[in-house]
C-alpha cells in the first residue's frame, strides 16, 4: 500500500489543529486506561500516598457526577478547543430560540464513532453555544462506566460530562429556574456500529427513556441533527446479520460499550490511522417541542410524544440536508 505522507511545509495552524484533535482522540480512547494503570502503579511506589488520598477523595466525592458534575467554564473556553473546531471544521447552527427559564432535553443524532460534534458543541465554547443560547448551561451524558476510572472521572466532569443514567439527568432537570440543557446521544454506543459514511440510520424507534424523563420533569425536547458526524471515520463493513456485527453486539451487551472497527488517517500521513478526516460537521439545533409536566404518563401519551419527536427530527433533517450535501431523495431510517 502506498503511503500518502503529509507535506513538510504544513502551516503552523494546521499542525496545532492536528495536535488538538490528537489529544482529544487519546483522551477518548486511551486516557481512562492510562489513569487506571497510574492509580495502581503509584500504590507500589514511594508515591503510594497519592493514590490513597485520591481513594479517600473519591469516596467523599462519589455522588458528584450524578449531581451536576463540576463543569469549569474557563477550561471549556481554552484555545485548544478552537483548534479542534477548525480541524474539521465544526459549526453549531441555531434554528430557534431556547427560553433559559426552561430546562431542556436535547436529543443528539447520529452518535457517530466518537461523537466529535457533540463534544465540541456542548462541552466546549468553541462553537459559541452560550452566545447562541444565552442563559443555558449544557451537560453531555456519557456512559457511567467512564466515571469509575480514577482521575479520569474528574477530568471529564470539568467539561460538563455527566453519567447517562436517569438519576444524573433528573437532578439537573428538576432544578427550578431552568437554564439546564441535558444533551443525550440517543442512539448511544449501539448506534456507533452503524456510523458509516453516507448512512442515515438512527437508533430511535424503541428509544423512549429520554422522552419519559422529559415528561416527568416538564423539560422541553429539542431534536438535533449533526450533518457530517458519520463522515469523519471509515468503519469495517459490519452489516446486521454478519458474524462481525454479531460479535460486536454481544461484546456491547457484556461491556456496555461498542467496539466499532474504525479507521481514517494518521498524524503525519493520510493513508491510515485513528485520526478523523478533515470533513465538516454541521450540528443543527431544531425547534423546541413543548412538554407539559406529567409524572405518570400513560403508554399512549408516551408513544404520542415519541412519534412527534421523530416527526420533528425528520422535518429538521429534510429542511437542512440540501445545505450540507445530502441528496434530496435521502431520508432518515429509524431502527
Amino acid at each position: 500500500m502506498k503511503i500518502d505522507f503529509a507535506p513538510r511545509d504544513v502551516p503552523l495552524d494546521r499542525r496545532l489543529q492536528t495536535a488538538a484533535v490528537l489529544q482529544w482522540v487519546y483522551s477518548f480512547l486511551g486516557l481512562a486506561v492510562t489513569c487506571i494503570l497510574l492509580f495502581f502503579y503509584l500504590l507500589f511506589t514511594r508515591y503510594w500516598l497519592i493514590s490513597v488520598l485520591y481513594a479517600v477523595w473519591w469516596f467523599i466525592d462519589y455522588d458528584t457526577p450524578s449531581r451536576g458534575g463540576r463543569k469549569v467554564p474557563y477550561l471549556c473556553g481554552l484555545k485548544v478547543w478552537d483548534y479542534m473546531r477548525d480541524y474539521f471544521p465544526i459549526k453549531l447552527v441555531k434554528t430557534a430560540d431556547l427560553d433559559p427559564r426552561n430546562n431542556y432535553v436535547l436529543g443528539f443524532h447520529p452518535h457517530g464513532v466518537l461523537v466529535a460534534g457533540a463534544f465540541s458543541n456542548f462541552c466546549t465554547q468553541a462553537t459559541g453555544f452560550t452566545q447562541l443560547f444565552p442563559g443555558l448551561q449544557s451537560y453531555l451524558l456519557m456512559l457511567p462506566l467512564w466515571f469509575r476510572a480514577p482521575f479520569f472521572r474528574d477530568y471529564i466532569m470539568l467539561a460538563g460530562l455527566i453519567p447517562s443514567d436517569k438519576e444524573s439527568a433528573s437532578y439537573l432537570l428538576r432544578q427550578r429556574g431552568g437554564g439546564n440543557a441535558v444533551v443525550i446521544a440517543v442512539g448511544g454506543a449501539p448506534e456507533a456500529l452503524d456510523a458509516h459514511p453516507g448512512t442515515y440510520n438512527i437508533l430511535l424507534a424503541n428509544k423512549k427513556g429520554f422522552i419519559k424523563i422529559a415528561m416527568e420533569h416538564g423539560a422541553h425536547l429539542v431534536p438535533i441533527f449533526s450533518f457530517g458526524e458519520n463522515e469523519v471515520f471509515d468503519q469495517v463493513e459490519n452489516q446486521r446479520g454478519t458474524w462481525l456485527r454479531w460479535i460486536q453486539e454481544r461484546l456491547q451487551g457484556i461491556m456496555g460499550i461498542s467496539l466499532p472497527l474504525f479507521h481514517a488517517r494518521g498524524v503525519f500521513q493520510y493513508s491510515f490511522g485513528l485520526m478523523p478526516y478533515r470533513k465538516p460537521i454541521n450540528t443543527v439545533v431544531g425547534r423546541p417541542i413543548r412538554v407539559e409536566k406529567n409524572e405518570n404518563p400513560t403508554v399512549e401519551e408516551l408513544d404520542a410524544l415519541h412519534q412527534l419527536y421523530m416527526d420533528e427530527l425528520s422535518i429538521l433533517f429534510d429542511e437542512h440536508k440540501g445545505n450540507y450535501g445530502v441528496d434530496e431523495d435521502t431520508h432518515l431510517n429509524f431502527v
